[in-house]
This record gives structure tokens, C-alpha cells and sequence, in this order.
């Protein structure tokens, strides 16, 4: 059987290559390091966890916890790594990143079926079967290839997004659907409105709030950035005046509370994220506050007191396809069958999501190989959600997205007892289809990292 390459040894592409040698496909490994660093990255071994050492929360009631736990039940080498090289972090996941890294790099040496190549690839190869994951930093010719091969505009190399949160944790005896003068449909945006205390209060915060802090390419891609007025920080505009919120992003005019019949002082816009409405996108709030400074400063737009956080807002660099249409569920290029894209690249964020991807590209690319239709993974997981997200986007412009409950397909029926209940009839139903999804995957492969 002729190897499948992976392009790159990150999370993703080490995911992929042990899940494709599981299903008894050989691999050719390529990663660029020793002979070329990216400028994050330092440490020599693979899977090198460059910000935090923390995977986020263990618990199934959490949906980056579940996807967790769906990967650990599907034989994942990640998360199988990070149980074993863990230290304390409470509810989370977190490890020893060095012997997190040296770990993953000597189980996939040691693997038979996977042969490591260093050495830069600098174009997708043209025939075969590939899995492209070189990371949210692709630069240089490899970056020029991606960009061609999606038609020249369908690649961004910045990530500047607003924070999203779930929909049922906005209280709406504060906020009130309107869209702008009455155009478009009502339901599609919330809008909190301020009273002239509440806005003296929310941009005196939001003047002396705590910014997170830059690598060295996330200053240079942030120096870009605020270039253009629609990426601009809404904590820069709020330094630029008092009133330049009020006549920006938190502009009243045309928005009259249905409870006075008057505009209010000022108003931040939700903006329906998907179909089900269970996200909403805090419109023009792109911002790069630290994320427990958004939730505390956020916390006093009103409406959103207790307000869960689908995902805060980022401002990095990221280079990342325009997925939707160009990619399936599966991460299969949609133009050429047999080439697979698998980690932040694809529009996932966050680093078991990234090897989440990795996982179904790896498993796909291997079907591929072995002449057989790639498995579906359904939205009802975590896992599969993501998949699907990445396809098939949100009403709004696309953006990179963490694990969340909302991107899964609701359930059929009420559930009583509040969020957390909900969320752990989410994770009933979504363990009970891993399991049959893993019985057909690998039947009686080994299922311990």
C-alpha cells in the first residue's frame, strides 16, 4: 500500500499519523524542525505546546471536556500523552509540556508503520494521499501554495474576532431583540442597552481593563491590524474618546428599547451566530483583553451579568482557510479528493481541537488510502461538530471556533434541571454514538495509547 504523508508534526499532524497507522496504513512523517524553527517555536520534540501547558477543563460537562473524553474512548495518542504526563491543575487538564513533547515524539519513532522525514515542504504534493498540517504560522511558499490551491483569497493570516456567547445565557428582561431602523429580521440581533451611569462605568473599566499579553509575531501581526479600522481593538477606540464608542460599535441610533419607546445612551449589538440562535457574536468587540478581564468587564454590559462565553475575543496571528465549501466534514479538500487539511488551519482554535481535527483527517486520509469512503462523524459529538462547523460555517462571516455545545445538534426534547443538566444529556448522547463509532472504526484495534 503506497504511505500516506503528513505535513507537519504538531498536535494535528501527529493525530493524524498515529490514527492512520492504527488502521494499518503506512506514514511518511515531514516536519521542518530541527532545520527550520517557526518564531514560536523552540523546543526540538514534537507536539510542542507553545502558550499554555493547560488541554482546559476534564469535566464531560464542559464541551472542550467531552471532546477530551470522545478522543481518550477513540484511542487518541494526544489526550492518551497528556493523561500520562499531567500535573495538578484542579478541573483541568494540564502537563509537563517537555515530557508531554518527548513522549509523543518517541511513540511515533517507535511506530513501524510511520517513517519521520525532517525537512520543509514547501508545496502540497500533487498526487496521493496528504494531510496538510503545518500549523497556524504557515508562512513562505507553503502558505503561497494553500493560497493558490483555494483560489488566492480564501486564506487569512490574522485572527481578529469578537467574543461569542451562548444565546440562553443572555437575561432577557434586560436585552430586547431589534435589528437597526426595523431592517432584517428582529431575532437577528440582542442589543443591551446602557443608561449614561451604567456607560461612564462599563468605559471606565474598559480604559484601565488588563491586556493580554504579545509574542513577538502577535505584536507584528497586531501592528497590521489595527490598521484597519474594523479590527481595531474596542479598547483602542476607547482610548481615542468618550464618545467614539457611542459613535462606533455602541452607536444607539435606530435601536429604541420597546420597553421606553427611547434609544438608550448607548447599545452593544448580539448578532445571531447560527440558525438555532444558541450563539451570539458582541458585535465590534474585537478585542485583546486577557480573557478573565473580558469576562469581568463584558460581565457589566447589561444583559450580560452571567453570560457563558462560547468563545472570548482574540487578536493573533493565524493563518486559516475560509473552510466552509472547501472543505468537508471529514477535513477533505472539497476540489481534490484525497487531500486533507487537519489543525488550526482549518478553523478549529484551540489545541485539542487542533488534534481533534487531526484525528479525523488521520482516519480519514487512511480510509482514502485503503480505497474505502471516509467515515462520517456526527454533529451530535463534539468531535463531529467541529467537522461540520468547519464545512459549513454560521450565518455570519467565518471565524476560527472552540469545542462547544453549541455547534451540536440540539437535542430532541426539554431537559429540566438547568445547564447542566443539559449539557450532561449532551454528553450521554454523545459517548453512546463515540462507542458505536469506535466499534466500527477500529473494532478490535488497540484502543490504549
Amino acid at each position: 500500500m503506497k504511505p500516506i504523508r503528513v505535513i507537519g508534526a504538531g498536535l494535528a499532524g501527529c493525530e493524524a499519523a498515529w490514527q492512520a497507522a492504527r488502521l494499518g496504513v503506512p506514514v511518511i512523517l515531514c516536519e521542518m524542525k530541527p532545520t527550520r524553527y517557526s518564531p514560536a517555536h523552540k523546543y526540538p520534540g514534537f507536539a510542542e505546546l507553545v502558550c499554555s501547558n493547560s488541554l482546559r477543563s476534564a469535566q464531560l460537562s464542559n464541551a472542550v471536556g467531552l471532546l477530551k473524553e470522545e478522543m481518550r474512548r477513540l484511542g487518541s495518542l494526544v489526550i492518551g500523552c497528556a493523561d500520562q504526563t499531567q500535573v495538578p491543575a484542579g478541573a483541568a487538564l494540564a502537563v509537563d509540556r517537555e515530557r508531554f513533547s518527548d513522549l509523543i515524539t518517541e511513540r511515533i519513532k517507535e511506530n513501524p508503520l510511520i517513517t519521520v522525514i525532517s525537512e520543509e515542504v514547501e508545496e502540497i504534493p500533487s498526487d496521493g494521499v496528504t494531510v496538510v498540517a503545518t500549523g497556524p504560522l504557515t508562512d513562505g511558499k507553503m502558505a503561497g501554495a494553500i493560497s493558490d490551491l483555494f483560489g488566492g483569497d480564501e486564506l487569512s493570516f490574522f485572527d481578529a474576532v469578537a467574543p461569542i456567547v451562548e444565546g440562553d445565557s443572555v437575561d432577557l428582561s434586560v436585552a430586547y431583540f431589534a435589528s437597526r431602523y426595523g431592517k432584517g429580521e428582529p431575532t437577528d440581533y440582542l442589543n443591551c442597552p446602557f443608561t449614561r451611569e451604567e456607560y461612564d462605568a462599563f468605559y471606565e473599566a474598559l480604559l484601565h481593563a488588563e491586556l493580554a499579553p504579545l509574542h513577538d509575531f502577535d505584536a507584528e501581526a497586531q501592528k497590521e491590524l489595527t490598521v484597519f479600522e474594523g479590527c481595531m481593538p474596542v479598547e483602542v477606540m476607547a482610548k481615542r474618546g468618550y464618545d467614539t464608542l457611542r459613535y462606533g460599535p455602541m452607536k444607539p441610533i435606530g435601536l429604541p428599547d420597546p420597553r421606553t419607546g427611547r434609544e438608550p445612551y448607548a447599545v452593544v449589538q448580539l448578532r445571531r451566530e447560527n440558525a438555532a440562535g444558541t450563539m451570539y457574536n458582541l458585535v465590534g468587540f474585537q478585542t485583546h483583553l486577557t480573557y478573565g478581564e473580558q469576562k469581568r468587564v463584558f460581565g457589566m454590559i447589561p444583559g450580560l451579568r452571567d453570560a457563558s462565553y462560547v468563545r472570548f475575543g482574540v487578536m493573533h496571528r493565524n493563518t486559516y482557510i475560509h473552510s466552509p465549501g472547501r472543505l468537508s466534514p471529514q477535513y477533505e479538500t472539497t476540489s481534490r479528493t484525497g487531500l486533507f487539511f487537519a489543525g488550526q488551519m482549518t478553523g478549529v482554535e484551540g489545541y485539542v481541537e487542533s488534534a481533534s481535527s487531526g484525528l479525523i483527517a488521520g482516519v480519514s486520509a487512511a480510509l482514502r488510502a485503503r480505497g474505502e469512503k471516509p467515515t462520517g462523524f456526527p454533529a451530535s459529538t463534539v468531535i463531529g461538530s467541529l467537522g461540520h462547523y468547519v464545512a459549513e460555517g454560521t450565518i455570519g462571516k467565518f471565524q476560527p471556533m472552540n469545542a462547544s455545545f453549541g455547534l451540536l445538534t440540539p437535542l430532541a426534547y426539554k431537559v429540566k434541571g438547568g445547564k447542566r443538566k443539559r449539557n450532561d444529556e449532551y454528553a450521554n448522547r454523545s459517548l453512546e454514538m463515540i462507542g458505536e463509532l469506535n466499534a466500527r472504526l477500529f473494532g478490535d484495534a488497540e484502543k490504549e495509547v
